[in-house]
């Protein structure tokens, strides 16, 4: 293991903290925004029919394949078990929010405030069953992929562990909202193809900022391609 100066090991430890708060921040808002679904025609080839909440959720596994490229598997499951509780923090907020009554001259009456926060609950509890079973199905599928290849061929596990993590995602979410009665039925199939292959598309594109993000840290950190950052037990030097 390499040893470190403390500056080196507290930048680590903050470019941690802001992927987790990118991480956080994306999951909570996927879930807050969901309601809203739009059209998007992609050059005549398909046209997608999506929720908004869906263009912040690729990040979650755009980060999460980037710690587990970097900093391994305990610390990708660590930020994905605190987003869990971020999310159920922030449903218990809505709920406080929901419950208190708005005064006559409110911009967003109580109604309103109900309407589109309303089924926050039904989509933060069917996210985050999806999200788990999503998220520890991609760190798992990445680093099985990571140790196959012994460290190479990058684009190969955030692809292909994406790609199965995503549709079981996109499945799970889509499962449980129709079968809360949130989304008819007869909507689930077109749903659930436009939502993987948009997720499908964002991966692929996604691909070349991973690659940017492990050759900085594989840099700054003097990583071969299948060294990890174990900030639990790196060795101080003296600064200088």
């Amino acid at each position: 293991m390499n040893s470190y100066t403390p500056k080196k090991i507290f930048l680590a430890h903050n470019i941690y903290l802001i992927l987790a708060a990118l991480f956080i921040t994306s999951l909570v808002v996927s879930n807050l925004i969901f309601q809203k679904f739009f059209i998007w025609d992609f050059f005549g080839l398909y046209t997608f029919e999506i929720s908004v909440g869906i263009l912040p959720y690729p990040i979650t596994f755009l980060i999460t394949d980037l710690i587990s490229e970097i900093y391994g598997k305990r610390k990708a499951n660590q930020v994905v078990t605190t987003g869990i509780f971020a999310s159920l923090f922030s449903l218990l907020i809505i709920y406080a929010a929901d419950y208190v009554p708005a005064t006559s001259w409110s911009p967003i009456g109580n109604p309103l405030f109900s309407r589109v926060f309303g089924a926050t609950a039904i989509a933060v509890g069917a996210s985050m069953a999806a999200y788990l079973l999503a998220q520890y199905i991609d760190i798992q599928i990445f680093h099985f992929w990571k140790k196959l290849t012994i460290g190479k061929h990058l684009w190969l596990r955030n692809n292909f562990s994406t790609f199965l993590s995503q549709f079981v995602d996109t499945f799970a979410v889509l499962f449980l909202l129709c079968t809360f009665n949130k989304i008819d039925w007869q909507l689930f199939g077109g749903l659930l193809l436009s939502g993987f292959l948009f997720k499908v598309l964002i991966a692929a594109c996604d691909t070349p900022f991973l690659y940017l993000g492990v050759y900085y840290m594989r840099k700054k950190f003097d990583l071969k391609p299948n060294d990890e950052l174990n900030l639990e037990n790196v060795t101080y030097e003296e600064s200088i």
